[in-house]
């Protein structure tokens, strides 16, 4: 029996190995239609990182994190990254892991943050503005560019990592890319996987902000003290939420003034500013989703207008705490309507996060930056199109499979041994016909193949 067993193991895994490493077999992909604004980037270089027995979903829990590009005047955000995985046990019905394996991170030729650009000024500064003294290259959670994640329930985590938009040779890139690797009691590495850990300082205050005579951020604090009767000239540096409060940062700020974010989009909803003109941005894409992405990075069509977003929130919203929700615009779909948990923390099809196969918030697949569709390419098997992990639309002109029966997927996707390997066979070793238990028990809308 154990020679049986591990030799369907063994087969088992060669069988996914070469599923991962090849383009698999598809069908019907004369039919799909792809516009211009839905092509997603391909990416090269792409290894299933996963075994007969485990694979690993990996994401940041936002789209884009900012950071200052200088800190010996005003702060916004310092630098600061967060990271997590979800270990999932293959099997007829998988499971999440997270006892007896291990999981680290280290992000892609990037060793360093301090001694990069200004960036170094955060560990300078870090006592007179977040009250710690830190290690150089050591964030505000302790962690560095490289470790250990943190087991919790369901899943690991990595907060606040340091990590800086410049590689250790010192080219520029908002997408510093990480990788991730599972071992288990033994050392033995188990499952690896990529994904994208953004930030940008592009804050750019000086397009309106400063002139030859005057830095932007200087120019800011004077007028702030004209305004308002404040000493912040003379008592720089100064972190903004150390009065206006930032849950973005868990800063209750002093009480007596305004949230840090409805400050900002209330004061520049008068002056004619766009989204792009402080949020990343011109150069760095912020909202970079294939579907989601307009212009503007399409920020109204979900979180309103610059004043509105301040007025919810003097109406009673705590801002990063209340934001809206993916059923606003998909309705009438199993599992998406998520209340008022976000979609960063929220869960779905066998209790993975949203984001595990959808991507992280305003990064969701399939992504115009193409390292973002990294896991996307490495479970579907086919680079052509990418599509949201599990989606049918990766070989059919259809997200739901075209007008095949299930009578038709059974013989070619279904069972233990099916003919034709799809996304599904990445967690499950058998892919049962019910499609009441597919993600979002199958209701999701025929998108044409674009999905």
């Amino acid at each position: 029996m154990k020679k049986i067993n591990s030799a369907w193991k063994a087969a088992l895994l060669v069988s996914l190995i070469v599923w991962g490493c090849k383009k698999q077999e598809v069908e019907d992909q004369s039919e799909i239609s792809i516009t211009p604004y839905e092509k997603a980037a391909p990416t090269n270089n792409v290894v299933f990182g996963g075994t007969s027995t485990y694979v690993v979903f990996a994401w940041n829990d936002l789209g884009m994190h900012c950071l200052n590009p200088t800190y010996d005047k005003m702060v916004i955000l310092p630098p600061y990254n967060n990271l997590k995985v979800q270990v999932v046990k293959r099997g007829k019905v998988p499971s999440l892991v997270t006892a007896g394996l291990t999981v680290s991170y280290s992000i892609d030729n990037n060793t360093y943050s301090a001694g990069k650009q200004n960036y170094g000024q955060f560990w300078t500064y870090a006592q007179q503005l977040f009250g710690v003294t830190l290690p150089l290259n050591i964030g505000l959670t302790g962690n560095g560019l490289s470790g250990k994640m943190v087991a919790e329930t369901g899943f690991f985590s990595a907060d606040g990592i340091p990590v800086v938009p410049v590689y250790d040779n010192g080219v520029k890139d908002p997408y510093q890319q990480a990788t991730i690797t599972v071992k288990d009691g033994a050392g033995k590495i188990v499952a690896t996987t990529k994904t994208v850990i953004p930030t940008s300082d592009e804050i750019n205050c000086a397009q309106c902000h400063g002139n030859s005579k005057i830095d932007a951020f200087d120019d800011i604090l004077t007028k702030h003290d004209l305004a308002h009767s404040t000493n912040l000239m003379g008592s720089k540096p100064v972190l903004c939420a150390q009065c206006h409060a930032s849950p973005a940062l868990g800063a209750p700020g002093d009480g007596s003034s305004k949230y840090l974010s409805q400050a900002i989009h209330g004061f520049h909803a008068k002056t004619g500013a766009t989204c792009y003109n402080c949020h990343p941005g011109e150069t760095t894409k912020c909202s970079r989703s294939a579907r989601h992405t307009s212009a503007d990075g399409n920020c109204t069509a979900c979180h309103g207008s610059m004043a509105n977003v301040a007025s919810t929130i003097d109406a009673g919203r705590v801002p990063w705490e209340n934001e809206p929700n993916c059923v606003s615009c998909h309705k009438s779909v199993s599992g998406v309507e998520t209340g008022t948990t976000l979609y960063k923390n929220a869960h779905g099809h066998g209790n993975l996060f949203c984001s595990a196969c959808h991507g992280s918030p305003h990064a969701m697949i399939p992504s115009l930056i193409a390292k973002d569709n990294y896991q996307a390419i490495q479970y579907q098997g086919s680079k052509r199109p990418v599509k949201t992990i599990g989606s049918c639309g990766v070989c059919h002109n259809s997200s739901r499979g075209g007008d095949g029966t299930i009578q038709n997927f059974a013989q070619k996707h279904g069972g233990a041994n099916p003919k034709i390997k799809i996304a599904c066979i990445t967690c499950h070793t058998e892919i049962t016909t019910e499609t009441a238990k597919w993600p979002h028990a199958f209701q999701w809308s025929n998108s044409g193949g674009v999905r």
